[in-house]
């Protein structure tokens, strides 16, 4: 089994933030992230899939092909957006936590990556460099 990794990035705002919750409340769980004006990152993101090389091409998977499905069902929605109000597929009763925003890349592209040929193995996100969550679908790896 060969494994393929494309990375990308985008900029997005969010807040965490639980409604029934006092502003000391939601300051002291989510920290800066609760921000009652939002807050940004830079993020990262690693999106690897697994197979076996193309006996002809070499390839797992084209990695243009992986960059272009990421572009347009990823990319384009999420970057410059505001993650709690902007992106129809982040559900607005589920908060916009890295662990949240990986589980939702990966449903987002998995048909799509196994349409081409391969198999989506993890999603990657990091929200800084210290900070990144990894979700391997619902059957874990």
């Amino acid at each position: 089994m060969v494994y393929l990794t494309r990375r990308v990035t985008f900029n997005a705002a969010h807040k965490l933030h639980v409604e029934g919750w006092s502003e000391e409340k939601n300051r002291s769980i989510f920290g800066k992230c609760s921000n009652k004006n939002w807050h940004g990152h830079n993020y990262e993101l690693f999106v690897t899939v697994k197979g076996q090389p193309d006996p002809l091409t070499g390839f797992v998977l084209d990695a243009k092909a992986l960059r272009d499905l990421i572009k347009k069902e990823v990319t384009d929605d999420l970057d410059h957006s505001n993650l709690n109000l902007d992106v129809d597929w982040m559900p607005k009763d589920v908060q916009p936590t890295t662990e949240n925003i990986a589980i939702r890349i990966f449903e987002r592209i998995e048909a799509q990556v196994n349409e081409l040929g391969a198999q989506l193995y993890s999603v990657r996100l990091h929200e800084t460099e210290n900070i990144y969550a990894e979700y391997f679908g619902p059957n874990g790896k």
